[in-house]
């Protein structure tokens, strides 16, 4: 049995595009996260140290979002993911990635971009994007 833990609207500002203005002026991102973690063993002991701290997991995301500018959106979710994936009780993790003042000439809502990755037997995230969701 595996539980899921959700973390949205993560907000960073970052220097992350193709284009100069987007490196040069920066924009928001905003981050949801949801994490395949065990809960069993925290609901029993009632203690922090026995499931993922989201608090911390949030202080690394951001950070991870906002170090090294790299052009796509997708560089910056395969990141994230390996940030979510450094604690071993994470099995899975569905990284969505929003460019809401994304450089496009025409009126829109949001652009997003949801990857999934998986712990391999070996322990590192799946990069090859054949992992497509839970289970």
């Amino acid at each position: 049995m595996t539980d899921e833990l959700s973390i949205l609207g993560i907000e960073c500002f970052a220097h992350h595009g193709v284009f100069d203005h987007e490196r040069r002026d920066g924009q928001v991102f905003r981050i949801d996260l949801t994490l395949a973690v065990d809960t069993a063993p925290a609901a029993a002991s009632d203690d922090l140290r026995d499931t993922v701290d989201y608090g911390s997991l949030v202080d690394q995301v951001v950070a991870a979002v906002t170090r090294d500018p790299v052009d796509l959106i997708e560089t910056l979710a395969q990141r994230i993911a390996d940030t979510c994936l450094l604690d071993t009780r994470v099995e899975w993790v569905r990284v969505t990635v929003h460019k809401p003042d994304a450089p496009i000439k025409a009126t829109f809502a949001d652009v997003q971009l949801t990857i999934t990755r998986r712990r391999e037997a070996a322990g590192v995230g799946d990069r090859t994007g054949k992992a497509e969701g839970p289970a």
